[in-house]
C-alpha cells in the first residue's frame, strides 16, 4: 500500500512498511524512512508507484485551468475529493486527486485552505484584487528590469533623476527605483554612490558629500526666507577707533579692539562684539532662523551662515561704519598690566579698519614687536595689547598649573584651506602667532568676564566647563556645556561663557541677550532676562546646539579630507613626507591628511618617514600608501602630544569609516590662530589650547 500525505506544508508519497496504531512507517522514493500520522494521510492507493504518482500529479496540476476550477468550486467549503468528482466528472483517480491537491495548494489567491485537504474558493472581489496586484507586480518587474538595463548602460532613468538623494541616503527599499539601483549595483559590483556618479545623478564626489550633509541638516534647502532688518534703539557713540583682526575671507566680523590712554596714564582696552542681540528678540522670526541652524557651517571654500547675509551686513563690524556693539572695557595699570576695573555697555562703535592676517602676519612678529620694527596700521595699539596679553597668558598658565595641568603647547602647525574654481591651496601656519594670541587672549578674557557678570547677577547662561569634579566626564577632562558658571581648567579660567561670536553661534547670541539684561537691569536682571533661572528651554538649546555643532564639525572634517585628496591629485603628489602620530597613524607634512598604515613597524611618535601614495578614493575618502623609508628620529616638538591627544586621535579614527579625517591637531578649529581647516572655521575638538576657545574662525 502507498500513501500520499502532507508533511511540513509539502506533499509527499511513499510505500507503507508497517502500521502501528495511528502511525505508519513509510519509505520515500529517496530511500528515506519517515513516520507518518494517520491524520496527515490524504490518499491511500496501490498503484502507481510513489515516484510515478508525484510526477504525474505535477503534470496534471499544470494542466488544470484555475479560473474554471474556481467557478466549479462554488462558494461553500469543500474537500478535494468532492471537487475532484465535479471537475473530472468521475471519482478522481489517485494521480488526479493528487494533481488537484497540488493545484489547490499552489493557488492561494483562488482557494483559501481551511484544513487538511479542505478549501474554500476566494470571493470574486478578493480574487480580482489579487490578480490585479499580481499583474501590477509583473509590470513593475518589467519596468524594474528596464531601469536596471539603463543603469548598466550608463544612463540614469528619467524617473530616478529627482530621487537621486533619496535613493542614496534615505531610500524606500520597497520602491522599484531602489530595487533597480540595488540590482544594477550587484550586477556591476559597485556601490550606489559610484553608480550615481557614473550615470550623472551626482556631478562629483564633492557634491556627493555636500548633498548628503544638506539632506540631513537642511532638508528644505539652505536658503533663507525674506526678512525685515530689525531696528536698534538709539545708542551712544563710543569715543574710540576700533579695529578688527580676521582672515581675508571673513565676512561675519564679530569682534574688534580699541586702545585708549587715559588722562591719569592708565590704559583702557575695549573689546567690542557685534550686537545682533539688540535687534533680534527671543521668539521672533529671526530668532527662529538662528535657533534652527544653531551655527554657521564651515567648509573649505564655502560656508552656510547662521543668519541671512543682509542681517549679517547690518551688524558685522565693517570698516568705516558706526556699528551696534556690546563693549567690554578693561582699565589697566601699565606698570604691571593689572586690571583696575571693567565696564560693559551697549553702544555704537566706530570701526576704523578691518585688518587681515594675510597682510599682517609677516609684519607682526614677536621680533618686530620687541624691536618696535615694521610699519602697519594700529601698530601702537597692537604693541600695547601684546604687552597685556602676555600677562593674561601667564595668569592663565598659573591657573592651569594650579589645576594640575601642564602649560599649553603652541608649537603645532595649523593649516588654512583656500578654494577657488575647484583649485585648493593649503597653507601652513604656526599656531600662536602674535595676532592670534592677541585676539584669542582678549576673547577668553571677555568670555570669562561676561560669564562672571551673568553669574554675579544670578542670570543663567551657557558656559563651557572642563574638569572641576571627582568623577564622570569631569575626571576625564572632557568639555561640556552647562547653564551655570563652572571652571574651565584647560583654559585656566574660573568660568567661560561663549559670548564673542553672536553672528555665527546661537549660544553666543543667547548669552548676549543675558549680558544685555545684566547691563540694563542691574539687580533686577534675573526678572528681565529672556531666560530665567532653571529655564527648561535653555537646556533644550544646549542639547540642540551640541547635536548640530557636532554634525557640522564632522561635515567640515569630511570636506577637509576631501580637499586634501584633491590636493594630492592637483599636485601630483606621489612620494610625500609624513610624521608618526601614534602606532600606525601618520600625518602628512605638507597637508593635514591623516592616514593609517596597517602593519607598519613600530616607530616613535614624531618619527619622520617618506611614503609612497598608491591610490586614494574621493568617495570613501580612503588612502592607500606604503612606507618607503624612515627619514629622521622624532624632534623635540613632536614629543609634545599628550595622552588627551592620543584619545582624540583614537576617537577620530573610530568616527570615520575605519579611516580618520583629522586629529585634534588639525581638527575643526574654534579660535583665532587655529587655522586647521578653511579660512573661516567652526567647531572645536580640543579645548586645551587658547586657540581653540575664543571664536570659531581661523583668523
Amino acid at each position: 500500500m502507498n500513501l500520499f500525505f502532507e508533511e511540513s506544508g509539502d506533499f509527499k508519497a511513499g510505500v507503507v512498511l508497517s502500521q502501528q496504531g495511528e502511525a505508519y512507517q513509510v519509505e520515500l522514493p529517496t530511500g528515506k524512512r519517515s513516520k507518518v500520522k494517520s491524520k496527515d494521510v490524504l490518499l491511500q492507493y496501490n498503484t502507481p508507484s510513489p515516484q510515478e504518482l508525484l510526477e504525474e500529479a505535477q503534470r496534471i496540476a499544470q494542466e488544470i485551468e484555475l479560473d474554471f476550477l474556481w467557478e466549479v468550486a462554488g462558494q461553500e467549503e469543500f474537500g478535494f475529493a468532492e471537487l475532484g468528482a465535479e471537475y473530472f466528472g468521475h471519482a478522481p483517480l489517485p494521480v488526479e486527486a493528487a494533481g488537484l491537491l497540488l493545484s489547490l495548494h499552489t493557488a492561494p489567491i483562488y482557494f483559501y485552505k481551511k484544513g487538511r485537504g479542505r478549501y474554500k474558493a476566494a470571493p470574486e472581489a478578493s480574487l480580482r484584487a489579487a490578480q490585479a496586484g499580481i499583474e501590477k507586480k509583473k509590470q513593475q518587474g518589467l519596468i524594474q528590469a528596464q531601469y536596471v538595463e539603463q543603469l548598466k548602460a550608463g544612463e540614469l532613468p528619467d524617473v530616478m533623476k529627482p530621487l537621486v538623494l533619496q535613493l542614496l541616503f534615505k531610500p524606500d527599499k520597497n520602491s522599484i527605483e531602489y530595487k533597480a539601483l540595488d540590482a544594477a549595483c550587484i550586477e556591476l559590483q559597485t556601490s550606489p554612490q559610484r553608480l550615481m556618479l557614473k550615470v550623472g545623478g551626482i556631478a562629483s564626489a564633492k557634491q556627493l558629500h555636500l548633498s548628503k550633509f544638506l539632506l540631513e541638516f537642511f532638508p528644505k534647502g539652505a536658503g533663507f526666507p525674506k526678512i525685515t532688518i530689525p531696528s536698534v534703539a538709539e545708542l551712544p557713540l563710543a569715543a574710540v577707533q576700533a579695529f578688527s583682526i580676521d582672515d581675508v575671507t571673513t565676512t561675519e566680523i564679530d569682534d574688534a579692539l580699541s586702545v585708549q590712554t587715559l588722562a591719569d596714564g592708565n590704559i583702557r582696552v575695549g573689546i567690542h562684539i557685534a550686537a545682533p542681540g539688540l535687534g533680534i528678540k527671543r521668539g521672533d522670526a529671526l530668532d527662529a532662523i538662528a535657533r534652527q541652524r544653531m551655527s554657521t557651517v564651515y567648509m573649505p571654500g564655502d560656508k552656510i551662515t547662521m543668519l541671512p547675509d543682509e542681517l549679517v551686513e547690518a551688524f558685522t563690524l565693517a570698516e568705516g561704519k558706526n556699528c551696534p556693539a556690546l563693549s567690554l572695557y578693561a582699565t589697566l595699570n601699565p606698570q604691571d598690566w593689572s586690571v583696575i576695573g571693567t565696564e560693559s555697555r551697549a553702544e555704537l562703535v566706530p570701526i576704523s579698519a578691518n585688518l587681515r592676517h594675510n597682510t599682517l602676519d609677516e609684519l607682526v612678529t614677536e621680533e618686530n614687536l620687541a624691536n618696535d620694527a615694521g610699519d602697519y596700521p594700529h601698530k601702537a595699539d597692537i604693541a600695547v595689547l601684546w604687552k597685556w596679553i602676555q600677562v593674561l597668558e601667564q595668569g592663565r598658565m598659573a591657573k592651569r598649573e594650579s589645576f594640575g595641568l601642564r602649560p599649553e603647547q603652541n608649537n603645532r602647525v595649523d593649516f588654512n584651506f583656500y578654494v577657488e574654481d575647484d583649485v585648493v591651496t593649503i597653507a601652513r601656519r604656526k599656531r600662536g602667532a602674535p595676532l592670534d594670541k592677541i585676539v584669542a587672549e582678549l576673547m577668553i578674557f571677555a568670555n570669562s568676564s561676561w560669564g562672571k557678570l551673568m553669574s554675579d547677577h544670578g542670570v543663567p547662561g551657557i558656559y563651557r566647563a572642563q574638569g572641576g569634579g571627582s568623577g564622570g566626564w569631569a575626571a576625564k577632562m572632557q568639555v561640556r556645556m552647562v547653564t551655570h558658571a563652572a571652571p574651565h581648567q584647560g583654559l585656566g579660567v574660573d568660568q567661560y561663557a561663549w559670548s564673542t561670536s553672536p553672528l555665527r553661534r546661537y549660544t553666543d547670541l543667547v548669552n548676549q541677550w543675558q549680558i544685555l539684561a545684566c547691563i540694563e537691569g542691574g539687580v533686577a536682571a534675573p526678572l528681565v532676562a529672556p531666560f530665567k533661572p532653571r529655564d527648561a528651554d535653555l537646556f533644550a538649546i544646549v542639547s540642540g546646539f551640541d547635536a548640530a555643532y557636532s554634525g557640522y564639525g564632522d561635515f567640515q572634517s569630511t570636506m577637509e579630507r576631501y580637499w586634501c585628496l584633491r590636493w594630492l591629485d592637483q599636485e601630483q603628489a606621489r612620494q610625500v613626507e609624513a610624521a608618526v602620530l601614534k602606532d600606525e597613524i601618520l600625518r602628512l607634512a605638507a597637508i593635514p591628511l591623516i592616514i593609517k598604515l596597517p602593519g607598519m613597524q613600530q616607530l616613535a611618535r614624531g618619527t619622520q618617514v617618506k611614503l609612497d601614495i598608491l591610490r586614494w578614493d574621493e568617495v570613501d575618502l580612503t588612502v592607500e600608501a606604503r612606507l618607503l623609508e624612515v627619514c629622521a628620529a622624532p624632534s623635540a616638538d613632536a614629543q609634545q602630544l599628550d595622552e588627551a591627544e592620543d584619545e582624540e586621535i583614537a576617537e577620530e579614527l573610530d568616527a570615520a569609516m575605519d579611516m580618520p579625517h583629522e586629529t585634534a591637531e588639525v581638527a575643526a578649529p574654534d579660535e583665532p590662530g587655529e587655522a586647521g581647516a578653511s579660512a573661516e572655521t567652526g567647531p572645536a575638538v580640543d579645548d586645551e589650547s587658547i586657540v581653540q576657545e575664543a571664536k570659531p574662525q581661523a583668523d
